[in-house]
């Protein structure tokens, strides 16, 4: 019995399930190699409602709440960690789109985007540094009728497939800090917008890279949010995100757990199953405790966040345990494999997938201070 999920939630869940087990896990692998998003499979996502279900209907989606993004999204990263970034990507942009932009240049990409049509990605980390965000450099600077960005992203998930970027950059003096930031709409195929892809450990099929803006014209209306009030404004719904992620990497720490468990009562040493031994049944017996906690508090935060109450906390509490914990998890899981799991294959590639959260969307030591923020208040910890 699960305090957070009705009948309705848990069929939708199931429904996700079987279609990521038919259509996204046969490619787990492959598309690890070949660092390649199936488009088709984006628009099977967009096509069964699976992507930003929580967006209103006029803006395409089916008005079901946060924890419907959650369960499906969670099915997802079973499969495949990278393509569940498609929803985690379209859940946070939707959001910051309907709710700050204008709704004649929003409307459509939101459309699209719940469509499985289009991938906007999110813009924020620059060279100098990712978690001193509003210590942002990207000079927007206002021409007319136009902005004008020139400087650089980088370590930006999907910065060479999407379509559109939310880009933030600085529109007032650098002592202005948060409240000089302005957020804005960006199509990826503007003149003197040029991207890179890197090389990296994990997450392969979604990637990152970075973003080189050279002069590049955006109109006013592309603007999400005040001027001046683009990170205040908008980074409200990182909250949304970070509740995501939790229950992202725990789902794949959860089927690694499945795995492990019938691993280990079947696999014999001294002529009993692995599972008799102590060392082994009790460290996974341990982690499994630690993982059903976690998943419950992330599905608390997304319950709260449909009842418009505080959440900050809950999701900041997500976001730094959640990927540590499945990190663990999962490595524990690989050494219950032995020689197998050090093989390339399922195992290790989640090990590598999970990895990466422990570093973007905000590292651990953020979050404590975000949760120590809520707690003490922000006067008692301004650092």
């Amino acid at each position: 019995m699960n305090p957070y999920l009705n009948d309705d939630l848990m069929m939708l869940a199931e429904q996700a399930r079987r279609f990521a087990s038919e259509r996204i896990a046969p490619g787990f692998l492959e598309r690890d190699q070949s660092r390649v998003l199936e488009r088709g499979l984006m628009a099977e996502m967009g096509a069964m409602g699976f992507i930003a279900p929580e967006v209103a209907e006029v803006h395409g989606g089916q008005g079901l709440g946060c924890l419907a993004a959650g369960v499906i999204h969670e099915e997802i990263a079973r499969a495949d960690l990278s393509i569940s970034y498609i929803n985690l990507l379209a859940s946070l942009n939707a959001q910051i789109l309907s709710e700050h932009g204008q709704p004649a240049v929003a409307g459509p990409w939101l459309k699209r985007l719940t469509a499985g049509q289009a991938l906007v990605a999110i813009a924020l980390t620059e060279p100098r540094g990712g978690s001193d965000a509003a210590n942002l450099r990207l000079k927007v600077e206002r021409v007319g009728d136009h902005y004008v960005i020139n400087g650089e992203k980088t370590s930006i998930s999907a910065a060479d497939q999407a379509d559109a970027i939310v880009v933030f950059g600085r529109t007032g003096s650098v002592e202005s800090g948060a409240h000089g930031v302005t957020a804005l709409l960006v199509p990826s195929d503007v003149p003197g917008l040029t991207r890179s892809r890197f090389d990296c450990h994990g997450q392969r099929a979604i990637g990152r890279g970075s973003l080189f803006f050279e002069n590049v014209k955006i109109p006013i209306d592309h603007r999400l949010g005040d001027e001046n009030k683009g990170f205040v404004q908008v980074m409200q719904g990182f909250d949304f995100s970070r509740a995501l992620i939790g229950l992202q990497v725990l789902a794949v720490a959860r089927v690694a757990l499945e795995e492990t468990w019938a691993y280990v009562a079947q696999r014999e040493a001294f002529g009993q199953p692995l599972s008799a031994f102590q060392g082994v049944s009790h460290t996974l017996a341990d982690f499994d405790t630690q993982v059903h906690a976690a998943r419950l508090l992330c599905l608390q935060a997304l319950w709260l966040k449909d009842r418009h109450q505080p959440h900050s906390a809950e999701a900041a509490m997500c976001k730094w345990w959640g990927p540590k914990l499945a990190y663990d998890t999962i490595h524990a899981c690989l050494l219950m494999f032995g020689h197998g799991g050090y093989d390339r294959g399922l195992m290790e590639q989640r090990l590598r997938d999970v990895l990466g959260f422990q570093i973007g969307d905000g590292t651990s030591q953020i979050m404590k201070t975000v949760i120590a923020r809520a707690r003490a208040g922000r006067k008692a910890v301004p650092a």
